[in-house]
């Protein structure tokens, strides 16, 4: 274990690694990033609390079983958005974007699916993530 000043700048700054990574996840479609490099950021910040704190600490309080269950979800919904684009839009991961004309009449346009722009993307940039 490390010293009270590293666990203590480990606390602070690992929300902020956190909320950065997610903004590299959310706007990997529109800027540099993504699913790949934004859970990497993520990654990164419970590397720094397991350094910080050691690898026993970060057991007692985080289980095996719930991180395989985020991971199968994370794989899950890659797969779930891949399937919608051959479903909605005839093909596999098809990047359907409201307003455009797909299989089965697509998704209706309003002023408000305007804002999204990326599609299927940010979906399949948290799955990655």
């Amino acid at each position: 274990m490390m010293s009270k000043i590293v666990r203590t700048i480990a606390g602070i700054t690992f929300p902020f690694t956190l909320i950065y990574g997610l903004y590299v996840i959310a706007h990997g479609h529109l800027t540099p990033g993504g699913g790949f490099q934004g859970g990497a950021i993520v990654a990164s910040g419970c590397a720094l609390l397991v350094i910080a704190f050691g690898s026993k600490w970060i057991m007692k309080r985080i289980e095996e079983h719930h991180l395989s269950i985020f991971e199968s979800l994370g794989a899950l919904g890659f797969i779930i958005v891949a399937f919608l684009g051959l479903v909605f839009g005839g093909v596999f991961f098809a990047n359907f974007i409201a307003g455009t004309p797909m299989l089965f009449g697509g998704i209706p346009s309003s002023p408000a699916a305007d804002i999204n722009t990326g599609g299927t993307l940010p979906l399949m940039n948290f799955a990655v993530g």
